[in-house]
């Protein structure tokens, strides 16, 4: 198998994998559309290739020298995901499209993958695999490769929840379902502290 259908591999089990941004994207298709919600498809794209792209470049490095700091942003993304959990668990289940607050953005979605410690994870382990001698072309090659998959995994999940919206047309079906959603983040939450 070549080195790109490897990468390419790596990064659909990493990026298909239930996990806090793939949670936010089946809630936000679920509430805003398929069509809203891939802001937050996109921004979790570039915000995990652009994570990818630093640490294959070198940030791994400063990671390693610097263990309190890889601590640090764990615990960030642990606290993270407790404080979207909470916001799903007591929204009040009114689908309120138009606040701009509630709609999936770029930033957020970007910001979510650098709070992501299975993103971290995923980015560190991905470059030891494919790129473990810091070579900048296979780092943008596997980049390319990531780029693709991570944003077709992601809008995967972002499809999920738009299909299960016709089944969100109360607010007791919406309050459920965002429940369900805060239960996955608060689990993905305790799996990474205890991790």
């Amino acid at each position: 198998m070549s080195i790109t259908l490897s990468m390419a591999a790596f990064a659909l089990a990493s990026s298909i994998s239930p996990g806090p941004v793939n949670i936010v994207a089946l809630a936000a298709g679920a509430r805003h559309g398929l069509r809203a919600s891939q802001w937050h498809v996109a921004g979790a794209t570039v915000g995990f290739v652009l994570l990818l792209i630093l640490i294959g470049l070198g940030l791994h490095e400063v990671l390693e020298r610097w263990p309190l700091l890889t601590q640090a942003i764990r615990l960030a993304g642990v606290a993270f995901l407790l404080w979207l959990a909470w916001r799903l668990a007591a929204d009040d289940g009114q689908l309120r499209a138009d606040d701009p607050q509630q709609r999936p953005s770029l930033w957020r979605g970007a910001l979510m993958q650098w709070l992501n410690p299975k993103a971290w994870l995923a980015c560190v382990a991905g470059m030891g695999a494919f790129v473990a001698n810091g070579e900048a072309l296979l780092v943008w090659r596997f980049a390319a490769v990531y780029l693709v998959v991570c944003y077709l995994s992601v809008a995967c999940w972002a499809w999920a929840g738009s299909a299960m919206s016709v089944q969100l047309r109360s607010p007791a079906r919406v309050r459920l379902f965002n429940r369900l959603m805060a239960a996955l983040l608060l689990a993905c939450a305790v799996y990474l502290l205890l991790g």
